[in-house]
């Protein structure tokens, strides 16, 4: 799916947390992908050339963390 979004997360991340709850209080579904529990995981990361989390994925595009960056990002998702 184009719009697909995946969140890269690990246990205890403070950013995770509020990326996961902006886009759960924004009703936009999103496969949740734990880094520190799956390597190929965590290699997906390395490929976008990230080396922390929240990465967060919607089709070819790739922001690292909470940043205004990642808004605007989910910003078009709504508009679709």
């Amino acid at each position: 799916m184009e719009n697909e979004v995946i969140v890269y997360t690990t246990n205890d991340c403070v950013e995770c947390t509020f990326v996961k709850k902006v886009l759960t209080e924004n009703k936009i579904p999103f496969d949740l992908r734990n880094i520190a529990e799956n390597e190929d995981h965590r290699k997906e990361v390395e490929r976008f050339g990230f080396l922390g989390v929240p990465v967060t994925v919607v089709g070819n595009r790739a922001v690292k963390g909470f940043t205004p960056e990642l808004i605007e990002l989910l910003e078009t998702l709504k508009r679709d």
